[in-house]
């Protein structure tokens, strides 16, 4: 008896060493699941402060700023590298000197030094044409998805690349601010390949409206495509087929709408006037061709 209690005596001695360590381990897994957890929640308020700092800067203007959140060898999916990106950004401020800009993260992945950002962005702006056609306020309204890739420079996060998977935008004068206009096009085709483009409006039966749809490739200085003008059918839907270039460059569908109006002056004198103006855009990501891949079918074999 007394030699079995010496036994379990023993044996729990024994299992206490053996628990004890096992314990330890626990709470250092748990503390390093602890660490982890809070580092990775402040690589991530430093992310989302990356695209509240990038927003605080375009909404200001503010060139200095929006380049310092960059890397030096940035370049986006367009092929445009950071001076290029740069003077673009400043154009359109100089062009559109109220734009406003908005963001909302979808998604967020870090990998280490290296970060994904996928954002939901709109711009709005207004623009007054004094043009002797048309006299008028125009109205800017752009929307895309876009995904920033972000590397960690010391302790900050620097935006490395960037790809706009979508974007659409449109500018309206007039008449054409009131109106629904549409310009539907893929977001993405194979290079060499054809896709159409359609422009749908929804207008009074009395207006006359004339529209294009041409492409234009992403190239810098951007070549303008060849306006050809068309009454708008019936049914207030006009399309066009085209085929994707083959140097795996970017595109935009680009579609110019007039909206004209006739109102009498007198009994034998009718005036035709501008009414309304729009010029809407929506890209198109080429899906690259890769000219190094050899592939030869061969005959299935027979069961």
């Amino acid at each position: 008896m007394k030699r079995l209690l010496l036994t379990t005596l023993i044996l729990t001695t024994a299992l206490s060493f053996v628990q004890a360590p096992a314990h330890a381990g626990f709470i250092a897994e748990q503390k390093a699941k602890i660490e982890f957890k809070r580092e990775l929640k402040n690589e991530q308020k430093k992310l989302e402060n990356v695209i509240k700092t990038q927003l605080e800067y375009s909404n200001k203007h503010d060139l200095n700023g929006l380049s310092s959140l960059y890397t030096a060898d940035f370049m986006n999916n367009d092929g445009y590298n950071k001076k290029l990106y740069m003077s673009l950004v400043q154009d359109t401020w100089d062009t559109y000197n109220d734009i406003t800009y908005d963001a909302v993260i979808e998604e967020m992945e870090i990998d280490n030094n290296f970060a994904t950002i996928t954002t939901r962005e709109t711009a709005v702006a207004t623009v007054t044409s004094d043009d002797d056609v048309l006299e008028a306020t125009g109205e800017l309204y752009s929307k895309g998805k876009c995904i920033y890739y972000l590397v960690k420079v010391g302790e900050d996060w620097k935006i490395r690349s960037e790809q706009i998977l979508e974007e659409r935008t449109a500018l309206k004068y007039g008449d054409a601010r009131y109106t629904d206009i549409d310009l539907i096009s893929p977001n993405q085709v194979p290079a060499g390949s054809e896709y159409s483009a359609s422009l749908k409006l929804d207008l009074p039966k009395e207006a006359i409206v004339i529209a294009s749809i041409g492409k234009e490739r992403m190239v810098y200085p951007q070549v303008k495509c060849d306006e050809v003008f068309r009454k708008l059918p019936e049914d207030q839907v006009l399309e066009r087929v085209f085929k994707a270039n083959t140097q795996n460059l970017n595109e935009y569908t680009v579609a110019s709408v007039g909206i004209t109006r006739a109102e009498p002056e007198s009994e034998s004198v009718v005036r035709v006037y501008m009414s309304g103006l729009a010029i809407l855009m929506t890209r198109v990501n080429i899906i690259p061709e890769n000219k190094f891949i050899e592939f030869e079918e061969k005959d299935a074999e027979k069961i």
